[in-house]
């Protein structure tokens, strides 16, 4: 009953951008690759079994599978009140090289379900990473009800500070998709927010472009040039990225090419900055301020690092 239909990735039925070039194909895989993750965790029988069903999908996109898998197995656990039980066991078992991806996918199944990351989402999960479920939320909506959340630029009632905050770099993850990463249109839709939502919607475009990729050297170099004062949030997006792939153990051309651009960083340089703020913060106390401050030391970071360049 849960499955998904794989027809829900085209670009086309969700009236986002369409564009020539290889972008369309690159991003619209990805999404099929999320819903194909997400019916193989939702009749997930076996850890071997859903191991070898993600493992069948081309190895840059099973990134966007264990996403899917995260999505399923929340949605699972909060509609069989199992207290994380599945995501427990994807995130200890077949997952356990794609985190980041897991717990975002998370934040999807509330989005799905109508309801917001609340306190189940610590059931078991990293108290820092946990906050990404809020990232997943702010995607789902971008890319689901894309005509009041993109178009309308809306935000859910009520939702301010560190939450929005985190849900918009969600959702400057789905304008990646929504505007077919096309660096004009993803400038062009950003101008349209106000300004103090600008630099989360930058980091969730660097994070999509260096994760999902999509455009050539040449397009990332003019998506900098776009980002303006938001290079610093930009870059940040990008190092969440790199350190996702580094995990996985899969870093694809794409992704070394836009640390390349958009960090002015090799990737292991890029995840590294991840590491080093997050051993800044000290004891994790697993607050919504201290994930925030684990994105400004990274913009510190980066800050350094070009600094130390010129």
């Amino acid at each position: 009953m849960l499955r998904q239909d794989l027809a829900l990735a085209d670009f086309g039925a969700r009236r986002f951008r369409l564009r020539s070039g290889a972008a369309r194909e690159q991003l619209e895989t990805s999404a099929r690759s999320f819903l194909a993750g997400f019916n193989a965790a939702a009749e997930w029988r076996s850890e071997d079994r859903l191991a070898s069903d993600i493992a069948a999908i081309d190895a840059p996109m099973r990134g966007f599978a264990f996403e899917g898998a995260g999505m399923a197995c929340a949605l699972l656990d909060i509609l069989t009140c199992a207290r994380g039980r599945r995501t427990r066991a994807l995130l200890d078992g077949p997952g356990s090289d794609y985190r980041h991806l897991i717990h975002v996918g998370t934040g999807w199944a509330f989005a799905k379900l109508r309801l917001r990351p609340g306190p189940w989402a610590r059931t078991g999960t990293d108290p820092l990473l946990r906050w990404l479920a809020w990232d997943g939320f702010g995607f789902h909506q971008g890319f689901f009800h894309s005509d009041r959340v993109v178009g309308g630029t809306r935000v859910e009632p009520g939702l301010t500070g560190d939450r929005r905050a985190i849900r918009d770099q969600g959702l400057g993850r789905a304008l990646w998709f929504h505007e077919c990463a096309d660096p004009d249109g993803v400038a062009l839709r950003i101008a349209e927010f106000p300004a103090g939502r600008r630099g989360d919607l930058w980091s969730g475009i660097g994070l999509a472009a260096t994760y999902a990729g999509g455009v050539s050297a040449d397009e990332l170099a003019l998506l900098a040039g776009h980002a303006g004062t938001y290079r610093a949030e930009l870059a940040q997006g990008c190092a969440f990225a790199s350190a996702a792939r580094r995990l996985s153990g899969i870093v694809p051309r794409h992704t070394e090419t836009a640390a390349a651009v958009l960090a002015g960083a090799p990737v292991a340089v890029a995840a590294g900055w991840t590491d080093q703020a997050m051993a800044r913060l000290g004891p994790h106390d697993g607050t919504s301020g201290q994930y925030q401050r684990w994105r400004a030391e990274i913009r510190q970071l980066w800050t350094g690092h070009v600094q130390g360049e010129q």
